[in-house]
Parts: C-alpha cells; structure tokens; sequence
C-alpha cells in the first residue's frame, strides 16, 4: 500500500447519500457546459473494439488490454478500450462533422495494469470528446485557447458545487498557467517529472503542462505518450515540440498535483509517420486506423478525456477515487481507509 496518500485528519465533508447527489450534479452540469464550449454532440461508444484494427488506446505501449474471444464471429478478438482516442476520429469522419463540431461520450474502461492508489482505479470512466479544426488551428494558441474554456467550465462546476454544499469551499484559481515539459524541466533540473509537476502546480493551482511524449535537454520525456494520437513532435509557436498537453491541479486534500485531463492536437500525415517512425512502431502504418488517416479519410483534429469521476473527487473534496467509484480494491487497502475515514464505495 505504498502508493497510498492518507491525510491527516481527513474527514468527508458529505456522506453517502450526499456524495451520489453531488456526483450526478457535477455529472450533469459539468458535460452541459463542455458540450456547450465547444459544441459538442453526444455520441454512444464502445465498450470494447475488434483486435489488429489500431483503434484501442495503446497507452504507453506496455499496459495489457483485457481480451476476450466472440464465438459468433469464430473466436475472433476483442479488446475492452483503454480509451476513444482514435475510435473519436473514425466517428468524427463517419458522421461528416463539420470544422469548429465535435462530439464527447462517456467512455468506460479497463486498466488492468494500473497501479492503485488514491487517484488510479482498474476502472476508468472519462468523457472523451473529439472536434474538428482546419490546418491553420494546429497551432499551440489555439490549443491553450480550448484549454482556457475546458477549465471555465471546471471552474462553473466547482461554483455549482459550493452553492448546493456551502461546506465545500471553492480553491481554484482564476486562470491557468501554461508551460512547456522542456521549460520545467529547465526550472526544477534535480526534480522528477512528479516532482516537478507538484512543484509547479504548488506555485500556480491550475497548470497546463505542453509537449507530453518528446524527448527532453536530458533525453527523457515527461511522460509517456502514445504515437499515433496526439501530435507531441511538431515545432510549435514557441519554438519547442508539442501540441499537446495535461491540466494539472493543485489538490490541497492530498498535497499533490492531480491530472484532471490529457488532451492534445491529434495527428496529421507528416507528424504520424514522424512518431511511429521515433517509436519503431512504423508496423502500425499497415493497421485499419492508420491507413484511414494516411489515405486522407480523417479529418484533422483535436480531442482529450477528461476524468469524470477524477473530477467528481476534486469537486467534492474527496481523497481516494474510491469514494466516488465502485471498484476492486486490496483488502488491505480498504480497511486502512475505513480507518482513516475514507469510506470506498
């Protein structure tokens, strides 16, 4: 139970009747307002997808997919989606949704290699939402402007919050605060890239780390991303590499930073091949999704998730996921956070 964070003198400001009414509220509030901003149309999703296509999530690249065969289709596989991150696109580009649309759902998964711990759960429940841009929109203003919007909303949502338990006081800040991974890391260079995160986020409250996936001055990247989504290789405005980024939050219940969204420009010919060819993964190239994108079948784009029940937590000040979400959990675990007043679900 390393990983766990237990706060001292940790008491839930709701109960459990409260906790289910706070969480359809944010629910329902919180996707309104981001279908608003950026005109966004609900879609049904997948729970799973057909195995060889290139359209799960591959996360970093190591994490296994749960598989499973169909006996009607001769035992052929399936996979339980990591997330929508490219499935999005193929549906932007079959329901023909025009530039400055988009679409979200509510995206379910499994992860079963994920390590538990307060904000990590083998259960993922995201809105995942794609929109269309044109070529002159793949740029990084643009990106932090969709950002700003994203966090509007979060900020409404916190608002609403407060206003329905007044014992839930409000602590983001204004605006956001965006910086590149190479910046940070020029900033704190004897810090981890966690470190450097908590750091930051500590100094700022909201923060919008850019270029998730490039390799950095010490020749490591921030973090971990995979090729053929997002678009962490292109020379942006500010002369470093990446569109693409995660919004981080300040989180005094547990005194860390806590990633609330990943999210980027996806993609394009160039910068697909680009990657896949950094990651030798150029095998890809010959899968279903690929082929759609370098065959002009897709149209360019921007998208990301962002956590619902992740932002749940953070509204209703929460310090383990498991307050909000049923899942599996260790024994172990569960009893020392009954201990500590942290009740999983």
């Amino acid at each position: 139970m390393s990983n766990i964070i237990y706060p001292k003198h940790y008491e839930s400001l709701l109960d459990k009747h409260q906790t289910e009414q706070g969480i359809k509220l944010i629910k329902d509030f919180f996707q309104q307002n981001l279908a608003t901003e950026l005109r966004l149309t609900r879609v049904t999703a997948p729970l799973f997808v057909m195995k060889g296509l290139g359209i799960n999530d591959d996360l970093n690249g190591v994490e296994r997919p749960v598989t499973f065969p169909i006996k009607d289709l001769g035992d052929a596989k399936a996979e339980v989606v990591h997330s929508l991150a490219k499935w999005k696109r193929l549906t932007l580009a079959e329901y023909k949704i025009q530039p400055g649309y988009g679409i979200y759902t509510d995206m379910n998964a499994i992860r079963a290699d994920e390590e538990l711990d307060n904000l990590h759960s083998l259960y993922v429940d995201q809105w995942d939402w794609e929109a269309v841009i044109t070529r002159d929109q793949r740029k990084v203003a643009f990106l932090e402007d969709v950002v700003r919007r994203i966090y509007a909303a979060v900020r409404r949502t916190e608002y609403l919050t407060y206003e329905t338990f007044p014992q839930i006081k409000p602590f983001l800040p204004e605006d956001i605060y965006f910086i590149h991974a190479q910046d940070l890391l020029d900033m704190y260079p004897t810090l981890s890239p966690k470190e450097r995160e908590n750091a930051i986020c500590r100094k700022y409250g909201a923060v919008f780390v850019e270029g998730i996936g490039c390799k950095l001055s010490d020749g490591k990247k921030h973090d971990g991303r995979a090729p053929d989504y997002d678009d962490w290789s292109t020379m942006g405005e500010n002369g470093k590499m990446g569109l693409n980024g995660d919004i981080l939050i300040w989180y005094p219940i547990l005194e860390r930073a806590f990633e609330l969204s990943s999210m980027g420009i996806r993609v394009d010919k160039e910068s697909l091949l680009r990657q896949l060819r950094l990651e030798g993964k150029e095998d890809r190239e010959k899968l279903y999704f690929h082929q759609q994108l370098l065959n002009d079948k897709l149209p360019l784009s921007i998208g990301g998730g962002i956590g619902q029940s992740r932002l749940c937590m953070l509204m209703l000040h929460k310090a383990h996921i498991g307050e909000i979400q049923a899942s599996i959990w260790p024994d172990e675990m569960r009893e020392e956070c009954r201990k500590l007043g942290m009740e999983l679900i």
